[in-house]
């Protein structure tokens, strides 16, 4: 049994607006799933994934009177825990010795049937990924940013960023090549 009713989306975004501190933490319970679903397609880990689905919920709460009640909640929450999830790794990345990729070769291969993977098989290989590719892969596959914008979000050239795309992809499919040959 949840401890409140349910209430819908755009009552939780108006309370919220108001500072209601028990509407703040329905919100945060409807949406853990979804905000956790986002931050682990990013981050390595679960700690990491959990750190930035908190930050941006603290983000959400102290920019939610910004938010037109008419439209959906859950396209403008993404958009929050992706930048929040970028800043983080943002941070990380001037850390990582950066190869010239400018010159690097795309080798790309036929597409795979991926039938017998299940999420969590994909999770795992997404999470395998080196960190760049990851990101880039999630930013341009998944939540559908070109690869300018790419470029201007990391602080890399667009072509650098076709690159890590294609280096994940390409590491995708041997890691699904490999799935294969044990299955």
């Amino acid at each position: 049994m949840p401890k409140y009713p349910a209430i819908a989306e755009q009552e939780l975004v108006r309370q919220c607006k108001h500072g209601d501190l028990k509407h703040q933490e329905l919100l945060y319970k409807q949406f853990y799933g979804y905000a956790m679903g986002i931050g682990l397609r990013y981050l390595a880990n679960r700690d990491d994934a959990l750190e930035v689905v908190n930050d941006a919920f603290i983000k959400v709460f102290n920019t939610i009177k910004s938010v037109d009640e008419k439209l959906p909640f859950k396209p403008w929450l993404r958009k929050v825990i992706v930048n929040t999830a970028i800043d983080r790794r943002r941070k990380n990345l001037r850390n990582l010795a950066e190869a010239d990729l400018d010159e690097a070769a795309f080798i790309a291969t036929p597409a795979l049937a991926v039938s017998k993977l299940n999420a969590n098989d994909i999770v795992t290989m997404m999470q395998l990924l080196p960190e760049l590719n990851r990101l880039v892969f999630n930013l341009y596959e998944v939540d559908g940013y070109n690869h300018e914008e790419i470029g201007v979000m990391l602080n890399i050239a667009a072509s650098s960023s076709r690159v890590y795309l294609g280096r994940a992809k390409e590491r995708l499919r041997k890691m699904i090549l490999q799935q294969e040959e044990k299955g």
